[in-house]
């Protein structure tokens, strides 16, 4: 039996003994698809007493933070979209606070402090700047789980260090735990750990029914927050407890059911009617998936009614995508398969294949496709076997243009090879494939599917799959910088070995062949470009897919030799010692002469 991600919450605020409450505080539980790919959101701020503004700080930042986390894609990671949001929401509380009167005081600026958790699958995600506090009660032990960012400069005297709007630079602790049913996660300002007793706050909540009634929260919330008033405590006060009630879990015959949903399509033949589409001809044809041409007629009538109606109006040709009926009982195998026309959803760029618009409900499971007339890169090195080095920069220059619309959105390509690339007749590159993606923002995401590790084409593969490493950005650089190898020698920079190497010591042996030759004129810098594309380790590659493009036009950027000191420090100190010696000896005998 199923079950979903559940949370039972109580909260209560007090300004105390100050004048107004400068404390602000959140929770949002989405609705599905939401809350399986963003989670929920529980959020804290204290505002700085010194500041009069403080308050609309903390109430921005935790509206702000509550809105705008759930619209950033769900391809991304919590951490990068923590980051995104958190990075607007400071810009803007320093900008509010350099144009006003303060803007030298920053202690009377838009200035809080900030704690945030992310509970997603069967994870929390925990975000924190400033002294606010979260607390892990498990087993009966509360437990502190964020550092207070405080300076002390005596036993009775400190000052806050980090915090929102204070600087224009943004320094967000990060860190995350895995989750158990029963969990409660206890969040609080200054004003109210300060004042009451761990002790107290585990016997309170513990005699709360956490499991059954939100409002026994909300009490215990509201009995801590008393005794903290009593205790003496001068500021404002504001507790947030959240308990685990149930975590996702799924079985994989529920997981099957769900992908399933749809009937498998029948091979189809040419002039058949499907869907709505008239199948022209079969375009590929594996054990995996059939690929065919077709005609659609449905989407020209959506867009222009009056057009359309026409006789002779020319129907909308597309790429319809089927997968094989011997793999329909392969869970993994259709979650790649539904992930490739999710991930063509979520990705708009001009050398990236897109999806057809959705104008109508399926009756089959199957991937509609935008229809791209010319020719794979694959048949395009066949045919142009020698192109010259301006052509070959132009087509690796929009294949990475298409990479960076998947990296920013934390999406490695993972099978990036020349059969998976087109160029159209107006000479367009597009990366068409992405059965292989992986995405970080999925990767959350508990499944009791065993997923293959392995993805990808061996000869363009980067070397750390084969050590069953997770993929880098470096990784679908090194394909690119195979291919790019490829199209200007025509063979490939390791041969057939990569594939052969399974550990790190066999890879460090590998020997880069020089793509120089005498049949083609590549200038001598370019080799050096490419080695380090395709060099083994992926920590010694370009960091980014800009400084590969940058090399293989500017020479000076990768023709200046490596400083001595880099290539070899004990040389260099050597002969810096050796230097020195000399220098003495001379100067011993000028004294003695």
């Amino acid at each position: 039996m199923s079950s979903q991600l559940a949370v039972s919450t109580g909260q209560y605020t007090d300004k105390g003994r100050k004048r107004i409450n400068q404390d602000f505080h959140g929770v949002l539980t989405p609705k599905e698809p939401l809350l399986t790919t963003k989670g929920i959101v529980v959020a804290l701020a204290d505002g700085i007493s010194s500041s009069d503004v403080s308050q609309i700080a903390s109430a921005s930042s935790v509206q702000g933070f509550l809105s705008d986390y759930f619209c950033t894609s769900e391809a991304l990671s919590v951490k990068k979209s923590v980051y995104q949001v958190l990075g607007s929401i400071n810009s803007w509380l320093y900008s509010q606070g350099q144009n006003s009167p303060h803007r030298y005081d920053k202690d009377k600026g838009y200035v809080c402090t900030f704690s945030a958790l992310v509970f997603k699958s069967t994870t929390a995600h925990i975000i924190h700047i400033g002294d606010t506090r979260i607390y892990l009660l498990r087993d009966g032990e509360l437990k502190q789980i964020t550092e207070d960012h405080r300076l002390w400069v005596s036993t009775e005297q400190s000052y806050l260090n980090r915090a929102l709007g204070v600087s224009s630079h943004l320094d967000v602790d990060y860190d995350n735990l895995p989750l158990i049913e029963g969990d409660t996660f206890v969040l609080m300002t200054d004003g109210v750990y300060e004042s009451v007793t761990d002790e107290f706050i585990v016997e309170t909540i513990n005699n709360a029914d956490v499991s059954n009634s939100e409002n026994e929260l909300d009490q215990a919330a509201k009995t801590i927050i008393e005794e903290a008033y009593k205790q003496g405590s001068t500021d404002n006060l504001t507790i947030q407890i959240i308990n685990i009630e149930t975590l996702p879990n799924k079985s994989v015959d529920e997981v099957v059911q769900e992908l399933t949903s749809l009937p498998f399509p029948p091979i189809l033949e040419a002039r058949a009617e499907f869907d709505g589409y008239t199948i022209v001809r079969s375009i590929h044809a594996s054990s995996r998936s059939h690929v065919y041409l077709a005609l659609d007629r449905m989407l020209d009538k959506s867009l222009d009614n009056e057009v359309s109606n026409r006789e002779n109006d020319a129907a909308t040709p597309v790429i319809l995508k089927t997968p094989s009926t011997e793999l329909q009982n392969n869970p993994e195998y259709l979650e790649r398969f539904l992930l490739e026309e999710w991930v063509a959803r979520r990705i708009n760029n001009a050398h990236v294949l897109k999806p057809c618009l959705q104008t109508r409900s399926s009756n089959y499971l199957y991937i509609a496709m935008e229809y791209i007339e010319g020719q794979t890169l694959t048949q395009w090195m066949i045919d142009n076997p020698k192109p010259s080095l301006e052509i070959v920069r132009g087509i690796v220059e929009q294949i990475a243009k298409g990479l960076r619309a998947f990296h920013r959105l934390e999406m490695l390509h993972q099978d990036l090879r020349p059969e998976n690339i087109m160029i159209d007749h107006s000479g367009v590159v597009k990366i068409i494939d992405f059965g292989a993606v992986k995405v970080a923002g999925l990767m959350e995401i508990t499944s009791p599917l065993e997923r293959s590790t392995m993805f990808g084409t061996a000869q363009y593969m980067a070397p750390e799959y084969f050590l069953g490493e997770s993929g880098l950005f470096s990784s679908d650089l090194f394909s690119l910088g195979v291919i790019t190898y490829q199209m200007l020698s025509g063979r490939l920079p390791y041969g057939a070995e990569v594939a052969k190497c399974k550990t790190r010591s066999a890879q460090n042996r590998l020997k880069y062949a020089s793509v120089l030759n005498d049949d083609r004129e590549i200038p001598a810098w370019i080799d050096t470009v490419l080695k380090k594309a395709v060099h083994p380790n992926p920590y010694k590659r370009y960091e980014e897919l800009s400084e590969f493009l940058y090399g293989l036009r500017h020479p000076v950027a990768t023709s200046l030799p490596m400083p001595l000191m880099e290539r070899n420090p004990i040389l260099f100190w050597k002969s810096v010692s050796l230097v020195l010696a000399i220098s003495t000896l001379v100067l011993l005998v000028a004294q003695l002469y």
